[in-house]
C-alpha cells in the first residue's frame, strides 16, 4: 500500500464530519433515552427489535449478528445477559449442531411492546420532524446507495 492517501476534500470533510456527529449524536440520545423509559440497553432493543420485527420472534444467531452487524463475541455476550434477565432463551439448532437459535421470550415481547412507541416517539422528535418529506426520500436514497455500494466492498 505505497499509493498516495486521498485526502477528503475541505467539502468532502464537511460532510463526512456533520454525518458522523449527527450519527453518534441521535443514537447517543435515543440509547439514553431507551434507558431511561424502559431500563433496557439500547443493545437489549436492537436484539429485540429485530428479532421480533424481522425474524417472527426467532432467529438464527448469526444471522442476528449479521443483521445488527455485531461480532460473534459481541452477540454471545449480550444474548448472555438477556438470557438471565429472561428477554430471550438460545435453543439448539436441529439440522446444525453447532448453531443456535436465538428466541424473544414473552418477556423480551413484552419489554419491547412497551418500549417501542416511546422510542418511535423520541425516533420523531430528534430525527424525522427535523426533515420534510422530500428530505427524508432523499435521505432513503442516499442511505440505500451507499448500503449498496459497501455490499460490494470487502470489509
Amino acid at each position: 500500500m505505497n499509493a498516495k492517501p486521498r485526502w477528503l476534500t475541505p467539502e468532502q470533510k464537511s460532510a463526512w464530519d456533520g454525518f458522523i456527529r449527527m450519527q453518534e449524536t441521535l443514537i447517543g440520545r435515543l440509547s439514553r433515552r431507551v434507558q431511561a423509559d424502559s431500563k433496557m440497553s439500547a443493545s437489549d432493543y436492537i436484539v429485540l427489535a429485530n428479532l421480533t420485527e424481522t425474524g417472527g420472534g426467532r432467529m438464527r444467531f448469526l444471522d442476528l449478528a449479521k443483521l445488527v452487524e455485531w461480532e460473534k463475541s459481541r452477540m454471545s455476550h449480550q444474548v448472555t445477559r438477556m438470557t438471565k434477565r429472561g428477554l430471550v432463551t438460545r435453543e439448539e439448532c436441529p439440522d446444525d449442531g453447532r448453531g443456535a437459535f436465538i428466541v424473544a421470550t414473552p418477556a423480551g415481547y413484552k419489554a419491547i411492546e412497551e418500549a417501542a412507541p416511546i422510542h418511535v416517539e423520541h425516533v420523531r422528535r430528534l430525527f424525522i420532524d427535523a426533515l420534510t418529506p422530500e428530505e427524508l426520500s432523499t435521505l432513503a436514497q442516499i442511505s440505500k446507495r451507499v448500503l449498496d455500494h459497501m455490499e460490494k466492498q470487502p470489509d
